[in-house]
């Protein structure tokens, strides 16, 4: 079995939820949070920013660890066990733009309840849960601000 690292984002702007729908060969579909696979020499707070930067065209910034989540699946005829990294992050406007190189057809920022019953996959939704639940305790403590352009850790090229 092979191992495989990614890490993503859970994206609030104004206390909604950033997912993206992926459809792929109309075998995969879904909505679900962005994340990617770790690059050679990257740490996996720079994963997760590429990454949502790259999926939804979204800028943010990290605000907290969120979490891991695991899971297995096949590629071919390799079985293949993820861990991902997720990270609270926020979001400098609602502006979303999915990548369809990835075979993403749509994003948006969502209620949380709709971004709940949205996603597809279980652990997906218990990240979504952790990562709101700490945005609720940042807000009540005068922790989470708006977005700053001078709080942008994404080196922009």
């Amino acid at each position: 079995m092979a191992e495989a690292t990614s890490c993503g984002g859970v994206v609030i702007f104004r206390g909604k939820v950033l997912l993206l729908y992926k459809n792929y060969k109309n075998r995969y579909d879904g909505w679900v949070l962005p994340k990617g696979t770790v690059e050679e020499g990257e740490t996996h707070e720079e994963t997760a920013l590429r990454e949502v930067k790259e999926e939804t065209g979204a800028i943010a910034t990290i605000k907290s660890f969120v979490g891991t989540s695991e899971y297995t699946f096949r590629a071919g005829e390799e079985l293949i066990d993820k861990q991902v990294y997720w990270y609270l992050m926020i979001g400098q406007s609602y502006y979303s733009s999915p990548q369809r190189e990835e075979y993403f057809i749509d994003s948006g920022f969502y209620k949380y309840h709709e971004a709940y019953h949205l996603l597809r996959f279980a652990n997906e939704k218990q990240i979504l849960e952790k990562a709101y639940a700490k945005y609720h305790e940042l807000r009540r403590l005068g922790s989470w601000n708006d977005f700053k352009k001078d709080e942008i850790n994404l080196k922009q090229d």
